[in-house]
């Protein structure tokens, strides 16, 4: 896959997800639900921290800090798409860390740039480019909307160890296009590692002197 291809991947996820954040952003109040299908819902969140809300103490510099973390884990996935690319890598590899690159990306843009051109969402609709922003650059809140809870609020079998008789959501998480990119391009590396990685061997016969 050359470059020019994996630009143009990446253009079109980061074109979707920040159309479809911006959308929500305008559109939905914070934590409004809305339902597509019964395991599939709109849900509009705001993550200011890592994945499963896990944040990182003011005292280590706190959403700065992690979106700084973040500008530099990218610059990394660039260039190892470049290098990728240069080296003809295997087109698993390559794809992969287009849709890698492209959902990272697509979060920082909101990690750097929502809090200075958006105001608050909650209990309003967010305009964009307000006069009141919510936060400043570097300090903004990663949109998250896709909710599949494929079993919702059932119990669980008295007979299951520990959790017996709880109530339980399956799958519970909420997410974006940009997580659903790199969802995918880290499943690529693992089930088709063999191809995104294809061991050389050397097929010269050696010769007995």
């Amino acid at each position: 896959m050359s470059l020019r291809n994996a630009y143009f991947l990446i253009f079109i996820i980061l074109l979707v997800d920040q159309v479809s954040k911006i959308y929500i952003k305008t559109n939905f109040i914070l934590r409004e639900d809305v339902e597509v299908f019964s395991w599939f819902k709109i849900s509009f969140i705001e993550n200011e921290g890592m994945a499963w809300g896990t944040v990182i103490p003011e005292w280590l510099g706190g959403k700065l800090t992690l979106t700084i973390f973040r500008i530099f884990a990218v610059g990394g996935i660039a260039w190892w798409l470049w290098d990728a690319a240069r080296k003809h890598s295997s087109v698993y590899l390559v794809v992969a860390i287009a849709l890698i690159f492209a959902g990272a990306a697509g979060n920082i843009i909101d990690s750097i740039f929502y809090g200075v051109v958006f105001n608050s969402s909650e209990g309003q609709l967010a305009t964009l480019f307000s006069d009141h922003p919510y936060g400043s650059l570097f300090h903004g809140k990663v949109v998250d909307m896709l909710y599949f809870p494929i079993i919702e609020d059932a119990i669980m079998p008295s007979w299951v160890p520990i959790w017996g008789g709880q109530r339980f959501t399956f799958f519970n998480a909420i997410f974006n296009v940009a997580d659903v990119a790199i969802s995918t391009g880290v499943g690529i590396l693992i089930v088709f590692n063999k191809k995104a990685f294809p061991k050389h061997h050397d097929d010269s016969v050696q010769v007995d002197a």
